[in-house]
């Protein structure tokens, strides 16, 4: 059940959310959302181990504001982001706890870099072109915590953690430019798909970080 079951509960679950729920009913639609995010967090307890260090717990913590970021962010949008960034500020917490540092893994803040710089100052052209300015601090904190976090799983060396990571950005990415650049078709299947699968990705790491130090066991690339 723990191995294959869940996992496919939880994407039954999303792929009813994504595709057969109906928008206008907002109340049911926020219900299913965190259907999918509860059962990965379930997942994510089930696949700790029996010795449980910080990083286990903040990452559990980090999926919880996530999930109330869910449900919050369909009717109040600045406090959805809130509890988005807290749950950020969690996994880059847990993530750092497990430093390994490389040359090429240090490296990588240079592209996200430019990425959210890029990503940055087109957000904040579009918002101040729709009026939108009280939004520009919050979003660019946004920009800032999720490519540290980013950045935190990236220098962990742990694979489940980094490709969650990546589709998380990637999500984001989408779910902004949509909403205050300009229209993405399928926006809405191509957030949630990536967001639903980085969660996912982000709890199964939980699994790979063994033991009290940074450097216990966990599949990761190379070094140089």
């Amino acid at each position: 059940m723990k191995k294959y079951g869940l996992p496919l509960i939880i994407l039954l679950m999303s792929i009813l959310y994504i595709f057969f729920i109906p928008s206008d009913q907002v109340a049911i639609k926020t219900l299913f959302k965190l259907i999918p995010m509860m059962l990965i967090i379930g997942y994510a307890y089930l696949h700790m181990p029996y010795s449980k260090t910080r990083i286990h717990y903040m990452m559990l913590t980090g999926l919880f504001f996530c999930m109330l970021g869910d449900g919050l962010i369909i009717w109040w949008f600045e406090f959805g982001l809130a509890a988005f960034l807290i749950g950020h500020l969690f996994y880059m917490m847990g993530f750092f706890t497990r430093w390994k540092f490389s040359v090429i893994r240090f490296a990588c803040i240079v592209p996200i870099a430019v990425y959210s710089f890029f990503i940055g100052k087109e957000l904040i052209a579009a918002l101040q072109l729709n009026g939108q300015e009280s939004l520009i601090i919050p979003v660019l904190a946004y920009i800032t915590v999720i490519s540290l976090m980013l950045w935190s799983a990236i220098m962990t060396g742990n694979l489940w953690a980094i490709a969650g990571s990546i589709l998380f950005v990637i999500s984001d990415s989408i779910l902004s430019w949509n909403m205050f650049v300009s229209d993405i078709s399928y926006s809405d299947v191509l957030i949630m798909t990536t967001y639903y699968s980085a969660q996912f990705l982000i709890a199964r790491s939980i699994a790979a970080f063994q033991g009290s130090n940074r450097y216990s066991s966990a599949r990761h690339f190379p070094v140089n």
